[in-house]
């Protein structure tokens, strides 16, 4: 379901630049998502969007713009203080701890959280993978690349976010692991959490987004309604294979 048309901005970049050395990865950027939305980011390798996500969570400052979230510029801050805000990252890779267990990656989600629901979280996240629940004294490290994905969600959702970001979920997973990570992502979106999906399978993207924003080489080309994007014929010839 799409969220309601006069729901607030809850995360938005203006202007955003990112370079790295003499190289402007990002430029000009200019994103909103309302909250509630599931909005994808999609392009070509190189086109910029992990530098996006990485600039929105704080790992590297912008040479100019801004990224607001809830309302405020947040550029300046780090990414744990952005993390203990609600704004959460499962980067590209999953960037789990190797040596440290299932259980003990998750509870390093709710390292900041000071509540009493931290157990009830992990047993919510098991039941949502029951592979980790049966393995959760395994080391990460030794999991397969669908089930490190899988702990990677879960760790995010232990902090507990407003704003999730999602940097390539499904890159090297089986069709199967695949499916079953949309289906999370669908399920977290529907209870209200904020989502913006990187995603090279474009055609998934789109079809469970309500927007969509295309990048080309640093720069925003064409944004509009997923449902929109997915039949044109640009789009379906630079990234759906069409």
């Amino acid at each position: 379901m799409s969220p309601d048309a006069n729901a607030p901005i809850v995360l938005s970049t203006h202007g955003l630049c990112v370079s790295y050395g003499g190289i402007q990865a990002v430029k000009h950027l200019s994103i909103e998502l309302q909250a509630g939305e599931l909005v994808s980011l999609i392009g070509a390798n190189g086109a910029g969007k992990t530098t996006t996500l990485k600039a929105i969570c704080g790992l590297i400052q912008p040479q100019s713009g801004e990224v607001r979230y809830m309302g405020q510029a947040v550029h300046a801050q780090g990414p744990w203080s952005l993390v203990s805000q609600g704004l959460v990252m499962v980067p590209e890779g999953r960037g789990i701890f190797m040596r440290m267990s299932i259980d003990e990656n998750l509870r390093m989600g709710a390292y900041l959280r000071r509540d009493d629901q931290i157990d009830a979280d992990i047993e919510a996240v098991y039941a949502r993978f029951p592979r980790l629940k049966e393995r959760h004294k395994q080391l990460a490290g030794t999991l397969s690349g669908g089930e490190q994905q899988m702990l990677a969600m879960g760790r995010a959702l232990l902090a507990r976010p407003k704003v999730l970001l999602l940097d390539e979920p499904s890159m090297g997973l089986s069709p199967i692991m695949v499916d079953k990570i949309f289906e999370v992502v669908a399920d977290v979106s529907k209870q209200g959490v904020t989502v913006l999906l990187v995603e090279q399978n474009a055609h998934r993207a789109l079809e469970m987004a309500d927007r969509a924003y295309v990048m080309e080489s640093g720069e925003m080309v064409l944004t509009g309604a997923a449902s929109d994007l997915l039949g044109d014929p640009q789009v379906q010839a630079a990234y759906l294979g069409a």
